[in-house]
């Protein structure tokens, strides 16, 4: 019998080896699982994110969103200015940009997250191509984000959550805002931030509530440096929903108010202790500026867009763009079937505690989305405005009252989700096929369309090719022919394709020179800047005399210049013959003319 047992359990046999098909049986159930039901919805949003820039992608250099091709140029530009981080260069104001005066990061858009996570595509590849990256990937993230929040924290049903952050990542307000509007549509910080006001009711101890505070606090710095204007969006949003939720649920309120408070409080300090400084330089610093560029009275929702449907989708209505000011701003584009399904789930919702604090919620915002004076089709209707006598007070001024409108994508969502949530499992089978139908019927005329794009020439091979550095030290000044403006914007890509190795004197940001230090769009134009940018509109060579050479000489110590740089293109060789006559003969590089300018130059 020992012998029998001895050869039928060898020690090879005792490890029990899993054959071919057990593996694959596993790897069937674990496709089955709802993990990979996560990742394979998870995957079809970067699908569509891929689907919708398709544009984009066949050469990010040369391609540009045609609805707003300038901001696109400045993004990139700060893209590149990111990869100085990673050296040690790196200030809250820059001179890579306006030299000698410079740029405060912190009162611009400036992508400064964006720019530091992706440097090494940036590095690697170009900052053109990091911004095709992140127009897709700010919208896939954004829908994942808001997908795993409704699942995994909120324990909604899979179908309903995956139509939500489908709405609140792709829905017309954030297809608008993508051409170009990266810092608004960088929305995938939300909903983590949302997952730890949730834990905040969940904790069951104080040391849970601190380090979740403490986490909480560092998203907030984080989305600081990635949009503020979300930031504010969100927290807004947030101080909305938390008390009416609270008061449908007091004794739940009560019992979970401490720990929450607790992590509130730690969460406020570590984010004022982080941004004390940035915040400084922002209000108080260098080049900042005391106030928005752009007005209210221009930037606000009509009533009519509600039920219009914008131009970048499917479905759009005919006239719906004279309702926005332009195509980076078809914000509340839902249309009349989304709105009445909202509505309807409204209603048929009202006794859930989570349906009044998000109709509420909508209600507030919409109201303040229409701006000073309530607007229907373009005309002002005289009805009462609830933004109106806020307009003064700092934090409703903290966007422009159009984008009020874009919270309602994800509070739509939501409705959406739950509504979706409680129709598969109700008992009247004419509700559980009713309400799925429904919410097809709404959103599918508010499909997005691939997002048109545009050709652009390619930066010059002399910058692409580094032979820049022959006139121009690294941190050293180059000045393109015209000097760079927020209509012109093209010399500052020759920026973002050397990363920002040197500076640009005038470009395109917001910066302390409108009347009484106000703020503006770029800087005073000098002299000679004024000159050569009139003789690229027109081609005029004009009359060069002993005193205009001198003023550009005065203008050239002023930005510092080492280098003056004209391209080859339509009015290239007035403005060859003008720079010529302004200080020396220049000489061809690559496809350039130059003139180096530095005072150490050896002329």
């Amino acid at each position: 019998m020992a012998g029998t047992v001895s050869e039928t359990i060898s020690p090879e046999a005792a490890v029990e080896q899993p054959s071919a098909p057990g593996r694959l049986a596993r790897v069937r159930t674990a496709l089955r699982g709802k993990g990979a039901l996560d990742a394979l919805v998870c995957f079809a949003y970067v699908a569509v994110s891929g689907l919708l820039t398709a544009g984009l992608w066949p050469d990010p250099h040369t391609r540009a969103l045609a609805d707003n091709v300038n901001d696109q140029v400045l993004i990139e530009w700060f893209l590149a200015h990111g990869t100085l981080v990673w050296t040690g260069d790196f200030t809250f104001v820059t001179d890579r940009l306006n030299a000698p005066d410079g740029v405060n990061l912190m009162s611009n858009a400036s992508h400064i997250l964006h720019g530091i996570l992706i440097a090494p595509v940036t590095v690697l590849f170009g900052a053109a191509v990091s911004f095709a990256v992140l127009v897709a990937l700010n919208l896939s993230l954004t829908a994942i984000g808001w997908y795993l929040l409704f699942v995994r924290t909120l324990g909604m049903h899979r179908a309903g959550a995956a139509v939500g952050a489908w709405l609140a990542a792709f829905g017309p307000g954030m297809m608008s805002q993508s051409n170009s509007h990266l810092h608004i549509t960088a929305q995938w910080l939300v909903p983590p931030i949302v997952y730890l006001l949730i834990r905040l009711t969940r904790v069951t101890s104080t040391k849970a509530a601190i380090i979740t505070g403490v986490a909480l606090g560092l998203l907030v710095v984080a989305q600081t440096f990635l949009g503020e204007e979300v930031l504010f969006l969100a927290a807004l949003t947030l101080l909305i929903f938390i008390p009416v939720y609270a008061l449908r649920r007091r004794a739940w309120a009560r019992t979970v108010a401490r720990k929450f408070l607790i992590g509130m409080s730690v969460a406020t300090a570590v984010a004022t202790a982080a941004l004390a400084y940035p915040l400084w330089v922002q209000f108080a610093g260098p080049q900042h500026t005391p106030n928005a560029p752009f007005s209210p009275a221009v930037f606000y929702g009509d009533v009519a867009s509600y039920i219009s449907i914008s131009t970048l989708s499917i479905g759009t209505t005919p006239g719906a763009e004279k309702l926005a000011t332009s195509a980076t701003e078809m914000n509340a584009y839902f249309g009349p079937m989304l709105l009445l399904l909202v509505i309807a789930l409204i209603v048929w919702r009202r006794k859930a505690p989570a349906t009044t604090a998000i109709a509420v919620t909508a209600l507030v915002m919409t109201l303040l989305s229409f701006g000073p004076h309530v607007t229907f089709a373009g005309h002002r209707t005289g009805l009462p405005s609830l933004y109106s006598p806020l307009k003064n007070v700092p934090v409703i001024t903290g966007a422009l009252p159009t984008r009020y409108s874009l919270v309602l994508l994800p509070l739509f969502g939501a409705l959406i989700a739950l509504g979706i949530q409680q129709a598969l499992k109700h008992r009247k089978r004419w509700v559980f096929y009713a309400v799925p139908a429904a919410v097809a019927l709404a959103l599918a005329p508010i499909l997005p369309r691939p997002m048109d794009t545009t050709h652009r020439e390619p930066v010059p091979t002399f910058i692409t090719s580094g032979h820049w550095r022959e006139c121009v030290p690294e941190g050293g000044v180059l000045v393109p022919v015209p000097l760079p403006t927020a209509v012109d914007t093209e010399s500052m890509r020759w920026a973002a394709a050397a990363n920002a190795q040197f500076s640009l004197p005038e470009g395109f940001f917001i910066g302390p020179y409108g009347p009484r230090g106000l703020s503006s769009i770029g800087t005073w134009k000098q002299p000679t800047s004024k000159l050569l940018t009139a003789v690229a509109k027109t081609g005029t060579v004009p009359e060069v005399n002993a005193a205009v050479r001198r003023q550009a000489q005065a203008d050239l110590r002023f930005w510092g210049a080492d280098c003056v740089v004209v391209p080859e293109g339509p009015r290239a060789a007035a403005l060859k013959e003008t720079v010529d006559d302004l200080l020396f003969p220049g000489r061809k590089v690559d496809d350039v003319w130059i003139w180096d300018v530095s005072p150490s130059s050896p002329r």
